[in-house]
């Protein structure tokens, strides 16, 4: 009896959820959790066995998390206690798209049924959709192309993307139809898949929910949020703190400036930001939407601009974006669709007079420009940029701040870390990061300056550097400024589970083929601009083929057979090796961007060995034909395999050449910096004279012959001297080595450990690309 006296004043409630509904009554208190015999139960793994509990009280009702796992959520917010009335939408397990229950009054008899209350989406947090439409029970197809039943209009999105199908027992399921970026359900990249009531299907920049009977469609049109909640990055097993709990809001349309001393983690903050480096602990929420989680599906809409160039500067500027364009949007995008994108952003930028003009021959605005329009062929909602104004003089600095103003006020969301601060009065909010990766100020740039108490920034840095036991974060958390700028904005940031999420993986690029064939002719463009690589490409095999011919003479005889096969070794291993040892490491920055939005590693590594193998190959002929045309071979009959002496002898340099540019590639996915390829170059060219069995007797010598079998030059030897039967002409210790026997099995033999060589190297070289990619795409 007085039980229930005591909740008399707790209203009876109609409680709503994704599967049914109740009326809770004030007289007892009910359980929420995975356990069947819970009062409201959900079978979502992200829900605790015993998650919640909905209490009566004297003022009305309560809701309490019982210490679950994942968390309780409302408003977006982990609660641990909270009163709750008709109107409050809960979440559990997950605060954007967890399971949810609402609580609505419960309607008389004369009532009409109450609309079911608004929850909060994936697509952000109380967005209205732009357009509802009533679901037909068959299939609905979407795309790009305006047959669809539903058209989509944007590029990244496939003329034919996706079915909603109706399924015989009154649901939905969603089927990629082979799309090139990808169908997503709930951020993650599905094929097929059933769709449930308040499901988000992604399809593009659009998103797709079903809300009784209704299909729902929502636009990411660039205005979007940022919420960076208690950020951590630690290193050398957590010794190293790069970041320390950095917390703050960017909200929509800012220009957000991020400056500090060096080593204070600006480009830490920059990677777990973009979530290609995602931190190991917080949480970086785009527009109410768990970035790291749904990063597969959300990386379409991110714009990163590192500090190097993005772009082969030998291409022109339309060039260049139009071989990106191909690689970012469908297959099924036409030459006009993308020829019409990339002259807008062109024109959106100021390069209408520069298109056609060589990137490398811009000033150095005018290429930051050019990588800005890279990244905005996608349209991305968020744009990144890592020092946009380094090495630009005060004019250039302004230029290139005053367009990353204009492009935030055209409906994005801009962060830009910089050195500069000449021009910092054009942001919206100023981020100050302190040294050990702590926030020291955020807030308007106006007031950073008063703020620390400095008449200007090199007295500010200066401190920075040398007043090492201040404590600058603390100074700001305890300033008003902390409250208005951070506190007040984020409303009482959520805690965060210190174990790190696992990062959603994207798909696997589609169209391989499709990637293959750009990058082919890519490349091929970039190469054929290239006019000092061109000159030296045609020049080494005539130099190094007329030294060949030079020491042959007019036949091979005993003094003349060792020394040009030996310089026709050197020749291939130089020609093969020198066009490929820079290749990699000289595009590490683009392979990095573009890897990080889809391109295929074994697409991006076959391109160069295609590339590179012709031109290489052509080398080899000429430089064996330059060097022994007329010469007399002094081999009786045919050569080895019965082939012709001098076709025999041709395909082995042009094997070994291009075994040595595998294995300059090798080098070139080794080494950090391109300035140390000359010097490895020489080196392996040294180490091919002196183990190729020329100059030293290899065979039986414990060591030097183990070691000589992983060096090319040491096959293509032995192939050439058992085509012209060197034994036979130079007697000696040294030509009575097995390998250069004058029959078929030691010549395949000669040539199958050339082929196993470059295959094992390109093995290698596949294994090392994965090193200098992404944090997310190492998988």
């Amino acid at each position: 009896m007085g039980r229930r006296i005591l909740h008399a004043s707790a209203p009876e409630l109609l409680l709503g959820s994704e599967s049914d509904s109740q009326i809770i009554t004030p007289s007892r208190s009910y359980q929420v959790g995975r356990d069947p015999q819970s009062d409201v139960v959900f079978a979502d793994p992200r829900v605790s066995w015993h998650h919640a509990v909905l209490r009566p009280g004297r003022g009305g009702w309560t809701i309490e998390d019982a210490d679950s796992t994942n968390g309780t959520y409302a408003d977006g917010r982990r609660i641990r206690r909270l009163e709750v009335g008709p109107g409050t939408v809960m979440r559990f397990g997950n605060p954007v798209n967890g399971p949810w229950a609402a609580l609505s009054s419960v309607p008389q008899p004369s009532e009409q049924e109450p609309a079911p209350p608004e929850v909060p989406s994936a697509t952000g947090a109380f967005r209205s959709p732009t357009a509802v439409r009533s679901l037909p029970s068959r299939t609905i197809r979407i795309g790009r192309s305006h047959d669809n039943d539903l058209a989509v209009d944007d590029l990244l999105v496939s003329r034919n993307h996706a079915e909603l199908r109706a399924r015989p027992d009154g649901g939905y399921e969603v089927v990629d139809l082979g799309s090139h970026n990808g169908t997503y359900l709930n951020g993650q990249p599905v094929f097929r898949a059933r769709v449930r009531p308040g499901d988000i299907v992604g399809i593009g920049h659009a998103a797709f929910r079903l809300v009784d009977g209704e299909l729902q469609e929502y636009v990411d049109t660039g205005e979007v949020s940022l919420s960076v909640q208690e950020l951590s990055v630690r290193v050398d097993k957590g010794r190293i703190t790069l970041l320390d709990h950095v917390s703050f809001p960017v909200a929509e349309k800012c220009l957000l400036a991020v400056v500090g001393p060096s080593g204070a983690g600006k480009s830490t903050l920059l990677g777990a930001l973009t979530g290609l480096r995602p931190a190991d602990h917080g949480t970086v929420l785009y527009d109410g939407r768990d970035l790291y989680r749904d990063y597969a599906e959300l990386r379409q809409r991110i714009g990163l601009v590192p500090q190097e160039d993005i772009l082969h500067t030998q291409l022109t500027v339309r060039r260049a974006l139009g071989y990106a364009s191909e690689l970012r949007f469908p297959a099924d995008t036409t030459k006009g669709e993308r020829r019409a994108r990339v002259d807008e952003v062109i024109g959106d930028l100021g390069l209408e007079a520069r298109a056609d003009q060589a990137i490398h021959s811009l000033s150095g605005g005018q290429r930051k420009r050019v990588s800005v329009a890279l990244e905005l062929l996608t349209k991305p909602s968020l744009l990144f940029l890592d020092e946009p104004t380094s090495g630009l003089d005060p004019g250039m600095d302004r230029s290139v701040m005053t367009m990353l103003r204009s492009l935030a006020d055209d409906g994005r969301t801009v962060i830009v870390v910089t050195h500069s601060v000449l021009n910092l009065d054009v942001c919206d909010r100023l981020l100050v990061l302190a040294p050990g990766g702590r926030i020291a100020y955020y807030g308007p740039p106006g007031r950073t300056l008063p703020f620390f108490g400095f008449a200007g920034w090199p007295e500010a840095f200066e401190a920075f550097e040398n007043d090492l036991q201040r404590d600058w974060a603390g100074g700001f958390r305890a300033s008003p400024l902390h409250r208005e700028y951070i506190t007040d904005v984020m409303q009482q940031p959520r805690p965060v589970s210190p174990s790190p999420r696992s990062v959603a993986e994207p798909p696997k690029p589609q169209g391989w083929a499709a990637q293959l064939g750009t990058l082919v002719r890519r490349y091929t463009t970039a190469l054929a601009s290239d006019r000092t690589f061109l000159t030296i490409m045609v020049a080494l095999p005539f130099v190094m083929g007329a030294m060949a011919r030079a020491l042959a003479g007019s036949r091979l005889d005993a003094s003349t057979a060792l020394n040009a096969l030996l310089i026709l070794c050197v020749g291939g291993v130089l020609t093969g090796a020198a066009n490929a040892v820079r290749e990699l490491v000289k595009e590490r920055v683009i392979y990095r961007r573009e890897r990080s939005v889809g391109l295929s590693r074994s697409a991006y590594l076959a391109s160069k060995i295609i590339v590179l193998g012709c031109v290489t190959v052509v080398q080899a002929v000429v430089l064996t034909m330059v060097g022994l045309f007329g010469v007399r071979l002094a081999v009786r009959g045919p050569g080895a395999v019965g082939l012709p002496p001098l076709a025999e002898i041709v395909l082995a340099v042009a094997l070994l050449s291009f075994s040595a540019m595998m294995l300059g590639l090798l080098v070139s996915a080794l080494v950090r910096k391109e300035e140390v390829t000359m010097p490895l170059l020489v080196l392996l060219a040294i180490v091919q004279v002196v183990f190729c069995g020329a100059l030293l007797k290899l065979n039986g010598v414990p060591g030097l012959q183990q070691f000589s079998w992983l060096v090319p030059s040491r096959w293509a030897l032995g192939a050439m001297a058992g085509t012209v039967d060197l034994p036979r002409i130079v007697p000696s210790a040294i030509t009575a080595d097995p390998l250069f026997r004058h029959s078929a099995g030691s010549w395949i033999l000669d040539m199958g450990m050339l082929v196993v060589l470059s295959m094992v190297m390109g093995v290698v070289v596949l294994m090392l690309l994965r090193r200098h990619e992404p944090a997310v795409m190492r998988r």
